[in-house]
């Protein structure tokens, strides 16, 4: 734990965390609401699917699109045009009643201005920290996110099963906007410059380490949503018993982030976490038993957030400054799209076949991620060394004064 204390001890450092975690939360609220919301409303799981289909059409073009706009306008102006658009769409979706086609329509706004927060921010993370010490930055980064990944559905099933959809999707809304301003308020948001990229969108995705990350982030996040919206269907809509569940899930995957987080990175690494996300997810099929669903929830989640560190460490040290937005950016494209398309297949079979049929959908992705990890190992980057960053620019970096 005294690598953590470290890190958190340095200037900015944990400021940033705590703004930027607040600024995501409702990524990982957003699917499950949106879910229930829609289903809510329209009495289907399919239906509920379509609209979180639709989210992940406008997140697949804005993500690497937003982050370029960061270094050609700067951080603070795209982040604040982001979230007030996204905010103003997800307000039309909450409150006026409409056909399922236009609620796809505006779920893709919503989609096209999701705030690039997480692009930004591990943008600024190598300007905080030396390069030896960002492994454990990202490993911390990652422990955090699975706040949002896991534990912020938790709150998104308490108000939506025990108060109302409309109230948690109001909630998703008001975070984001607070924690939307509170980061974009950092000095470092407007510090910290991003030099123009000179190459051709979409052209970092040659990289091996960034296509790897933006594919495998994809099928895991899609895997653990598929999970969520099974859970919610075996216990119901108002059982506090799946938040519970989900809980247990949470509190297993930051013990994994803190206590893998400071082991070396090689290429076989990616694997091996993914290794537990399949095994847990495999075990959930065996019965849907509330302490059955905990263990195997527990086994799945050591894996999850060492698994994201992995990811995120490749990316960093196989990018250029200048390209490192845009490449979070397909990376956090890829987790968003298998948030909302997870959800949505999983919603189409419990439709279809019951719980079991999301589970199901659960355990053949978290399979085929572990299967891209082990066969890509000799493209995976070893960084057992300890230094991780992105490879310097040819030219100076100008810091504005914020």
């Amino acid at each position: 734990m005294a690598g953590y204390v470290e890190i958190l001890r340095t200037p900015g450092v944990a400021r940033i965390i705590a703004a930027q975690l607040t600024a995501r939360a409702p990524q990982g609220m957003l699917s499950l609401c949106l879910l229930l919301h829609i289903e809510r409303m329209h009495d289907s799981y399919g239906a509920a699917g379509l609209v979180l289909a639709a989210t992940s059409v406008g997140s697949a073009v804005a993500g690497p699109l937003t982050s370029r706009w960061m270094g050609a306008w700067g951080m603070r102006p795209v982040l604040m045009l982001t979230i007030g658009v996204c905010s103003a769409a997800l307000l039309v979706l909450t409150l006026l009643p409409m056909p399922v086609l236009a609620q796809m329509g505006v779920a893709v706004v919503a989609g096209l201005a999701n705030p690039p927060i997480a692009s930004a921010v591990r943008t600024i993370y190598p300007k905080l920290v030396t390069a030896r010490k960002l492994t454990v930055l990202f490993s911390l980064d990652a422990t955090a996110q699975e706040i949002i990944w896991v534990a912020g559905p938790v709150l998104a099933t308490f108000l939506a099963t025990q108060v109302s959809t409309v109230v948690a999707m109001l909630a998703v809304v008001a975070i984001m906007l607070g924690g939307g301003a509170w980061f974009v308020a950092n000095r470092e948001v407007g510090r910290v410059r991003i030099p123009r990229s000179r190459r051709r969108i979409g052209a970092v995705l040659q990289r091996p380490a960034v296509l790897l990350a933006t594919i495998v982030g994809f099928v895991l996040v899609a895997s653990f949503a598929a999970i969520e919206a099974s859970i919610v269907s075996v216990f119901g809509d108002g059982d506090p018993r799946s938040g519970i569940v989900i809980a247990i899930w949470s509190f297993a995957s930051i013990a994994g982030g803190l206590l893998m987080g400071r082991l070396p990175m090689g290429p076989w690494s990616l694997a091996r976490r993914m290794f537990f996300v399949f095994l847990g997810a495999g075990l959930a099929l065996v019965m849907l038993d509330f302490w059955w669903l905990a263990f195997a929830l527990v086994i799945s989640g050591i894996g999850i957030s060492p698994a994201i560190a992995v990811l995120s460490s490749q990316v960093s040290s196989s990018v250029r400054f200048s390209e490192t937005a845009e490449a979070f950016g397909w990376n956090t494209t890829g987790q968003l799209i298998g948030a909302a398309l997870g959800s949505a297949a999983a919603g189409f079979l419990i439709d279809g076949f019951g719980s079991f049929g999301g589970f199901v959908a659960s355990a053949v992705l978290a399979l085929l991620g572990l299967a891209i990890a082990a066969s890509t190992v000799r493209w995976q980057p070893d960084l057992r060394g300890g230094a991780v960053g992105p490879i310097p620019d040819t030219e100076p970096v100008p810091i504005q004064p914020s």
